[in-house]
């Protein structure tokens, strides 16, 4: 009796090994599943200067507060997030707070990132694990600012826009799409206009910005004719893929780079076409605005 109580103890500690072991490898997330996700997310641009090496910092972000710096997102140790556990990095991400530091700059996205599903974000970290470790100090903003912070933490606070997180990737193509658009892909982030304070224009949603990232115009992406009415699924698909549009002109500056991958690292270029499919379809189904914004090319 004794003897097959301990056994029966014994298979239990094995079971819970196991279980605990399993719980922690989807805790972890999956690298290759994470590389989409980055290819997703651009490259993750902000974080990789021009030349690369990809995820080392140095991205420009200028903004009228300030030019910011993509910080270095490989596992190097002392440069790097090579000491961040998978909770600290999480938490930069979705909730704008980095360890050390407090509550970021919204030039940081983390409000869109906010609506990323917990497995979407693990298998993203899990693949910044995977990035050769680069040891290369963190470049600092200019012209922060004072109380830096504090006037984040504000920020945050007043003007961060607030989205239901969902517990599953969504399966269905057009909302599958518009989680892709708002939280990984972030067109809604560019592509949409700020007020004086920095705040999500929501009644442009998409609709184009006259100063998007690094300065540059941000074209409008609804489906009205001062946008992409014109365009239908497969030209959106392979503007995506390949940076041309349907007449044949490519795109430049950030969007090209976001395409083809900063640094030479995946971009949109490199996403399952089923995704890219998806956000194409979607974009189809956004409110129309008029809302001109002349290329520098007319």
């Amino acid at each position: 009796m004794v003897a097959r109580t301990w056994l029966l103890l014994q298979a239990a500690v094995v079971v819970a090994a196991l279980g605990v072991r399993e719980s922690n490898a989807m805790e972890r997330g999956d690298a290759e599943r994470g590389r989409t996700l980055f290819a997703l997310a651009g490259g993750c641009g902000c974080h990789t200067a021009k030349d690369g090496p990809v995820g080392a910092g140095g991205g420009e972000v200028p903004t009228p507060f300030g030019k910011f710096y993509g910080t270095n997102i490989t596992p190097d140790v002392e440069t790097g997030i090579g000491t961040w556990s998978d909770e600290e990095i999480i938490a930069a991400i979705r909730d704008g707070v980095a360890r050390g530091k407090g509550v970021e700059s919204p030039a940081m996205p983390y409000y869109w990132y906010s609506g990323m599903t917990d497995a979407d974000v693990r298998d993203l970290v899990a693949y910044l694990r995977t990035l050769p470790a680069v040891r290369k100090e963190n470049r600092p903003h200019e012209g922060e600012l004072p109380f830096a912070r504090l006037a984040y933490r504000l920020w945050r606070t007043l003007f961060a826009p607030r989205f239901d997180r969902v517990r599953e990737r969504p399966t269905e193509p057009i909302a599958r799409g518009r989680y892709w658009v708002d939280h990984v892909s972030l067109c809604a982030d560019c592509h949409t206009p700020r007020n004086f304070v920095g705040a999500i224009r929501f009644d442009f949603y998409l609709a184009g910005s006259l100063q998007g990232p690094g300065g540059d115009k941000v074209p409008n992406i609804t489906p009205h004719e001062t946008g992409i009415a014109s365009w239908d699924e497969d030209d959106l698909v392979q503007l995506l893929r390949t940076g041309f549009t349907p007449e044949f002109d490519n795109v430049q500056g950030w969007m090209a780079e976001v395409v083809e991958g900063k640094g030479g690292g995946p971009g949109y270029r490199d996403a399952p076409e089923e995704e890219l499919r998806a956000i194409a379809r979607y974009l189809r189904t956004v409110k129309p605005i008029a809302h001109k914004i002349e290329s520098e090319r007319e």
